[in-house]
């Protein structure tokens, strides 16, 4: 049976998910309700919509969760450029995060169009 679980670019949400925690555990104290929140905020939604939209009923449906994960992770990427930027994150951290982000989109929107090609 198909599951969410078995979609590859759900698979590298989460990878990618789980190391922007790692990568934000060490944001000051001060930035837990703001930066820190918002970057885990917009990283879990990425995976999240992918999953919720799988169980919807409708191609339409799930384009548009699809599209809110796209959504999400332009946030994300954004708010990796502000930790970098304010020197939260060190340059390596901050290129090897922005480039799996980048892997992430690039296998988003191809999702997204073998989506819109069903019907």
């Amino acid at each position: 049976m198909s599951n969410f679980r078995n979609l590859h670019v759900w698979q590298k949400a989460m990878t990618l998910t789980t190391n922007i925690y790692f990568s934000t555990k060490y944001f000051p104290k001060e930035e837990i309700f703001g930066l820190t929140a918002q970057i885990r905020r917009s990283a879990i939604s990425i995976p999240s919509n992918i999953a919720e939209g799988f169980g919807r009923e409708s191609n339409k449906e799930y384009l548009r969760f699809l599209n809110v994960s796209m959504a999400s992770l332009f946030e994300l990427q954004t708010q990796l450029e502000i930790g970098k930027n304010i020197e939260y994150l060190t340059e390596q951290e901050f290129n090897k995060l922005y480039e799996d982000s980048r892997e992430l989109e690039r296998m988003l929107v191809a999702f997204i169009n073998r989506i819109r090609e069903r019907d």
